[in-house]
Formats: C-alpha cells, structure tokens, sequence
C-alpha cells in the first residue's frame, strides 16, 4: 500500500483517475451517488431507454451502499460499503457514459476491469466494519431518485475527506491481487 495520501474532489477528470495506482491511499471529497443493484438495474434499464440517469454521470462516483436510518443531528447512519460483484453487470454501461469512480469492497468481474481501462474508470475500496466512522466523512444526504427503494434509493451525499483505497486502477492493477502475491512470497520460519 502507497505511504503517500492523495487528496482528490469529485467530479473526477480521466487524469486525475489514470493517475491512481492499486494501493494508493485517497481521501475523497465533493459529490458521491450512492446505488446497490436495485438501482443499478434502473439505471441501466435508463440508458437503455435512451434517457437521463437522475445525476450528471461525467466523472461521477458511486458508493455502494445501503446506509442506516440518520440519527439527528447526523445527515446519514452507519453506511459501509456492501459488497460490489453484485453490481457487475450494470457497471460496464455506466463507466461507458462517464461513471469514473466506484466504491465498495471486494473483487470485480474481469468485464468491469476491462471497462475501467477503456473508460478510465476507478474502484476504491472502502473500509469494511467501519460503517459508523464512514459516515463521519458525510456532510449531507438526499433522496435524489428510487424513493421506494427505501435505504437502496440513490442518494446525493456530500463527503469530505473519505477514506479509501485505490483496490482496482484504471491500468488493470489489483490492490487484491497484489496484497495475495505479496502474502505469498513472504517466507515462513
């Protein structure tokens, strides 16, 4: 893992993006989306329709997430990361019309790293079992689109200073894979 500290603001720009590595250590802050499968298949089904996704998708990040009910004077409750293979499918279309950045926790499918490259896209993992600190980093919360979803509707949250990890870069390179090959060639007694 990078020792340095990146500090980036969304909307994200393909440079700023292209220039993450695997491993780097980021705080996050401006706009972030959040949406868990429910929502993405809505999305997914707009973009199909030939119609506008409920937030400007140009350097947009997605959180996935389901937070918990705020307690005031809080915006947002606990909100951990969930885990992102569920929305594998619905990624690769996003990334194409300009999604630059996903968080959650956990591998990607092979057909979302290729995106990424393509598109110049990054997935940050957040850290899992901290929901309560994440949300310490959200300033505001809004139900921008999916009301019935209840806690899977999408909401515009604003952040500050959000703690992350480069897990997937726009090159290909795995912070996953990277800590398993490391783990590997340490030698044992």
């Amino acid at each position: 893992m990078s020792e340095k500290l990146i500090e980036i603001t969304t909307p994200l720009s393909e440079e700023t993006v292209r220039g993450l590595k695997a491993g780097d250590r980021v705080r996050l802050s401006g706009i972030v989306y959040t949406g868990r499968d429910a929502a993405h298949a809505r999305l997914v089904e707009l973009l199909e329709k030939g119609e506008d996704l409920p937030f400007p998708p140009e350097g947009a990040v997605i959180y996935y997430v389901g937070p918990a009910p705020a307690k005031p004077p809080r915006p947002i409750g606990s909100a951990g990361p969930t885990t992102s293979y569920r929305m594998d499918p619905y990624t690769p279309p996003l990334l194409k019309v300009g999604v630059r950045g996903m968080i959650g926790k956990g591998l990607r499918g092979m057909s979302v790293v290729e995106a990424m490259k393509t598109h110049g896209a990054v997935y940050f993992a957040a850290i899992g079992g901290a929901a309560a600190y994440i949300a310490k980093s959200i300033v505001s919360a809004e139900v921008i689109a999916y009301e019935d979803l209840g806690t899977e509707a999408i909401r515009r949250l604003e952040v500050a200073d959000f703690p992350l990890v480069v897990a997937q870069d726009s090159h290909g390179r795995s912070a996953y894979e990277d800590g398993k090959r490391e783990y590997r060639s340490i030698e044992l007694g």
